[in-house]
């Protein structure tokens, strides 16, 4: 069977490319102006305004048109969305004047080139003339708070007045207010209990008689800075002069006030007493650097320590840095509450001051339940391997809170010898690199950081996170290539794949999906895959009669997001493609797990063909294939690539098991002719890989059979 391709230039549906020209309009707005839409609302409202102005373009094409009073509307329309600047109609313009003439339902150009024309300049009049309200609105806006302001301004100038009378009597804090000369024209009572004069006797005083001498000229240059404007505010510790001959220790802070003229008012000293001071700060300086639950450093105070570290250290030995993780914290918090995970920290943070106990180190609490330790090693140091391991051994030692036993292993990333070059934050990136690799590895398991290693990672990262644009930019896109049967060599089904075109170096769909699953693009990502893909095949369908399904593989995320079953039906109800003709593919391994088997058995009960993705030699796969509505299993590419290489001797038994179970056997992965005899000679129904074809835009997608043959 052959499926016909499309007229040049029309690969989808008429609506795709409105879809699109929308989704682009929505972009280049989006970063013109910022308004008060989320991205899906903003792509909604421009859909909506591109439908309006389509139409009005069709109504123009018509004979004995009148001008499009809708496409005015449309410009006011993005006005009251917040785009009044003139980049709001540049950005609009510039998209629709090329967009409207590249849509295909405005071909041939020669014929839509003046309505088009006509339509942007209606919604350009629109625009203007509601931009030039809106300004107008904003003067008058503008004039009548100026006008409220003032008034507001002189009631503020008497309330403010008292309310300063009421903080300087009420104030615990010493208050005085110096003339330009030095001398004291105001004083609350607080200033007096601190100096032992009333009031009255501190009038008059000169300011710097109440200073010690030895700290009258560093005041005194102060104040003559704030009255040349060189400073706004003068902090510093002071010593001032009782009326009984002591000193007393203060904080003074002095500010100056400027009249409506500019010119120096009067001086604000606030004065606190500096004892009960100095005894806080120094408590909250120690509660900043130091975790409240363990007492150990916390994160700022132990990157300040590896600053100092890093300079001081050996240059053969060099430092270690161990960045450790509580494995199943989060189940004993759980199950026990925070109280007992509070405590357990506690428990964990003195075990590790035991094991390093002989070692020039400090360990410090991060976020949770991360620590991290930094020695500084000497020729006793033990290795990496026995220090963590001694770690997991102190605490696996069960440790009792209200009867209950609790023991626990750590996930550790190590940065051993880090380069003297580097920064504090270079190292700790590191360290948590490696943390990362060693969960990954299971629990209790500790992993060593290598710049090469690290180097791809974040090469494999960087990517990652560029996806998303390069996505919204049209680089990602939807590609076909046959599943053809084995027996008739007759096109059986079509596969959608994902490819990154990279300008020459494109990414395959594993590449992808792999990506994409790293981020958590891949939920949005396989839904458009999907839509895209049922529109393109339910297209097909309308020009030749074709009714092959359309399959479509699934991660590990997407197998087992909750959200699956909802996002299928709105794809196949939005496409209009029948449940019949639409096969997901999970990977057997993640049936394991409920939620994956609740999506493939309520979408087998919608209809949706099922299939078992890179099925193999797992204990449970044919027991999977067995017990659940699977209507075909995929044989893994490494059993394929196995077959090639001779070693076949069980997978004849396997085709025929899987056979018996009910399923039909995919294969992927076919390079040669004689691999797909095999697997047809085995029991194989159909097939898929580079020997016929590899995956293509939907525009050159063309019947398999030219390629078999």
């Amino acid at each position: 069977m052959s499926i016909p391709s499309q007229r040049q230039g029309a690969t989808s549906p008429p609506e795709r490319g409105r879809e699109l020209l929308a989704r682009k309009w929505s972009y280049l707005l989006s970063g013109a102006v910022v308004i008060a839409l989320s991205r899906d609302e903003l792509d909604r409202e421009m859909r909506d305004r591109l439908d309006d102005l389509c139409a009005a373009v069709h109504a123009e094409a018509s004979p004995g048109s009148t001008p499009p009073r809708s496409a005015e509307r449309i410009g006011e329309q993005l006005v009251a969305l917040g785009y009044v600047s003139e980049d709001g109609l540049r950005v609009t313009l510039d998209v629709l004047g090329k967009g409207l003439l590249g849509l295909t339902e405005f071909q041939p150009v020669a014929r839509y080139a003046q309505p088009i024309v006509a339509v942007l300049g209606a919604l350009s009049s629109g625009f203007l003339a509601a931009s030039r309200r809106a300004v107008f609105e904003q003067q008058e806006s503008m004039q009548l708070s100026l006008l409220k302001a003032v008034r507001d301004a002189q009631w503020n100038l008497r309330e403010s007045e008292a309310r300063f009378e009421e903080v300087a009597t009420s104030s615990a804090s010493g208050i005085l207010v110096v003339d330009p000369a030095g001398r004291i024209v105001r004083a609350n009572a607080a200033i007096g209990d601190i100096l032992g004069y009333t009031t009255e006797e501190l009038t008059g005083f000169a300011l710097l008689d109440l200073v010690h001498p030895a700290s009258v000229r560093v005041l005194g240059e102060a104040m003559g800075a704030l009255l040349k404007g060189e400073q706004e505010r003068v902090r510093q510790p002071q010593r001032l002069l009782r009326k009984d001959g002591d000193v007393a220790r203060i904080s003074l802070t002095v500010s100056l006030l400027r009249g409506a003229d500019d010119q120096p008012g009067h001086f604000v000293a606030v004065v606190e007493d500096g004892t009960e001071l100095m005894l806080l700060q120094s408590e909250l300086n120690r509660q900043a650097l130091h975790d409240v639950s363990t007492g150990l450093p916390n994160r700022q105070y132990f990157t300040t320590y590896l600053e100092s570290a890093l300079r001081r250290a050996d240059p053969v030995r060099g430092i270690s840095l161990f960045h450790l993780d509580l494995d199943a914290f989060g189940m004993v918090c759980n199950s026990l509450g925070r109280p007992t995970g509070e405590r357990l920290l506690v428990h964990v943070s003195q075990r590790l001051k035991a094991v390093l106990a002989r070692e020039k180190a400090m360990i410090a609490r991060f976020d949770g339940d991360e620590f991290a330790i930094l020695v500084e090693n000497t020729a006793t140091t033990p290795d990496v391997a026995t220090t963590v391991a001694e770690i997991n051994r102190e605490l696996a030692e069960p440790v009792y809170f209200d009867d209950v036993g609790l023991a626990v292993s750590v996930s550790v990333g190590v940065v051993r010898r880090p380069p003297p070059d580097w920064e504090p934050a270079d190292v700790m990136r590191a360290a948590e690199q490696a943390l990362r690799r060693a969960k990954a590895g299971g629990r209790g398991q500790w992993a060593l950081f290598h710049e090469g290693q690290d180097a791809q990672e974040r090469q494999v990262d960087a990517l990652a996170v560029a996806m998303p644009g390069a996505w919204e930019q049209g680089e990602v896109e939807v590609r076909y290539h046959p599943v053809v049967s084995l027996a008739d060599r007759a096109l059986a089904g079509v596969a959608a794949t994902l490819c990154w075109d990279r300008g020459g170096d494109p990414l395959d769909h594993a590449a992808c999906t792999a990506l994409a699953e790293r981020t958590g693009l891949i939920l949005p990502l396989g839904e458009w895959q999907l839509a895209t893909a049922c529109g393109q095949v339910g297209w097909w369908g309308q020009g030749s009669g074709s009714t092959v399904p359309l399959h479509v593989g699934l991660t590990r995320h997407q197998s087992r997001d909750g959200d699956l079953v909802r996002r299928v039906r709105r794809v196949l109800g939005d496409t209009g493609l029948p449940a019949s003709r639409l096969t997901i593919g999970m990977p057997v391994a993640v049936l394991a797990e409920s939620d994956a088997v609740d999506n493939l058995t309520v979408l087998a009960e919608l209809g949706v063909g099922t299939s078992l993705d890179d099925f193999g030699l797992g204990p449970d796969d044919l027991a999977v294939a067995a017990e659940l509505p699977i209507r075909s299993v995929r044989m893994a590419r490494r059993l394929v690539a196995r077959q090639a290489r001779g070693d076949a001797d069980f997978l004849a038994d396997l085709v025929a098991v899987a056979r018996r179970a009910g399923a039909g056997v995919l294969v992927d992965g076919l390079e040669t002719r004689e691999q797909v005899e095999w697997w047809r000679a085995a029991g194989a129904v159909a097939g898929t890989g580079p020997f016929f074809g590899d995956p293509m835009p939907a525009s050159g997608f063309h019947d398999p059979v030219e390629w078999y043959d």
